[in-house]
């Protein structure tokens, strides 16, 4: 299973109490810089009260914190189940992978064939024996839903779309959608054709995060192709300002889906409903979610890459200490009002000796609430160390052996 999907099972235990108290100190090492929010009184311990999720009629939901991966709720997360048109967010995917690595152009002009052109569903309306610009396809695709567009795109990269579904199972499997087969690139009925709310969440964390500069199409309300206007069939878009995306999807098999995500005060949430009954419906599950999870968590960034925890003592170097921090940044997903009650634990190697590289793990970062692990981050040198001379190196030998003695 996922590290993060696992992580949010840790997250997901800390709702079974439902109030949480947030009054404890920060466990940390004296060296660990502290937060600069003032701990609760004593006398006034805070309280934070955080309800389960919301029922959702839907027949399977993720909500994710898009930054960390995070599953904040989740019912049937990884039941294999048809995507429809959510499978487009795939098709879209390649194609941004494909021109990122310079393989193809926007402004190629893809022909469209008769298979194409024939394809059932909603289209954009593309005509057989034209050519059509590849950002063009792509607003097709994206806002329009367009089957058509979505065949002339797998014909022009990769032959054929049977032979584009293969490229579409390898992005899957890259970014860890381990429950998701595809079999085209429309999301028509097929039975070996499927997905889960959790791969459909990563799927569109890796489009809003890989590929930025492309992201905000999925937030146009219409695109106009010969001459047709047709709105997105996002509703939320209109209804919600924070809204920005991603897509809808729509078979008899599958009912009515939506893939959204939002962002209010700096954290991204990313949505995923499968199966409920109406276009009305999704909107409202999915509105659900969001709400829910905006009121009551919030993404923490609590160190960044590279930051400095501690100066650690080492032996046999030219230096004699080494500065040590964090490698990545570390963010986390909590419950609002909890960050004071997090546990954070440095653990560093015991006789560090040099030579040391930059980068080189040399401890770990732990952190917890309520006994639950959230994050658990290697802990590096920050700088090289070069070896001492001769000398130096002989005198904390000998210390070294005498300090083992005693241990």
């Amino acid at each position: 299973m996922n590290s993060k999907h696992s992580m949010s099972m840790a997250l997901n235990r800390l709702l079974l109490g439902v109030a949480l108290l947030g009054a404890s100190q920060v466990g940390a090492a004296e060296e660990v810089p502290t937060f600069a929010t003032p701990p609760a009184r004593a006398d006034e311990p805070a309280q934070v009260i955080i309800p389960a999720a919301p029922q959702v009629a839907a027949t399977a939901y993720v909500l994710m914190d898009a930054k960390t991966g995070v599953v904040i709720a989740e019912k049937n997360a990884d039941q294999r189940l048809p995507p429809a048109s959510l499978t487009k967010m795939m098709t879209s995917y390649v194609v941004d992978y494909e021109v990122g690595r310079g393989n193809v152009s926007f402004d190629d002009e893809v022909p469209i064939s008769v298979r194409a052109w024939k394809t059932g569903g909603s289209k954009m309306f593309v005509q057989e024996g034209t050519r059509v610009r590849l950002e063009d396809l792509l607003r097709g695709i994206i806002i329009q839903s367009g089957n058509d567009a979505s065949v002339a795109v797998a014909e022009y990269l990769a032959g054929s779309e049977d032979a584009f579904s293969t490229i579409m199972n390898g992005h899957a499997q890259r970014l860890g959608m381990q429950n998701s087969q595809f079999k085209n690139a429309t999301g028509l009925p097929s039975p070996e054709h499927y997905s889960t709310a959790y791969d459909l969440a990563l799927l569109a964390q890796a489009i809003i995060y890989d590929f930025p500069q492309q992201y905000p199409i999925y937030s146009e309300k219409h695109f106009t192709y010969n001459k047709i206007r047709q709105p997105n069939r996002n509703v939320l878009l209109w209804r919600d300002k924070s809204i920005d995306g991603l897509k809808t999807g729509h078979t008899e098999e599958a009912g009515y889906c939506l893939v959204a995500s939002a962002v209010r005060d700096d954290m991204r949430l990313i949505t995923v409903a499968l199966g409920t009954v109406s276009q009305e419906s999704r909107a409202q599950e999915t509105m659900k979610l969001m709400n829910y999870g905006f009121r009551f968590f919030e993404t923490l960034p609590l160190y960044q890459a590279g930051a400095k925890l501690v100066d650690s003592e080492i032996f046999m170097g030219v230096d004699d200490v080494v500065a040590l921090g964090t490698g990545e940044a570390v963010t986390l997903t909590i419950p609002k009002g909890q960050k004071a009650a997090l546990d954070i634990k440095l653990e560093v190697d015991e006789s560090i000796t040099a030579p040391i590289t930059k980068g080189q793990v040399l401890g770990s970062l732990v952190v917890s609430l309520e006994d639950n692990v959230l994050a658990k981050r290697p802990v590096v040198a920050l700088q090289d160390v070069a070896e001492a001379g001769i000398f130096k190196r002989l005198w904390h030998s000998i210390w070294l052996f005498i300090m083992g003695l005693f241990d």
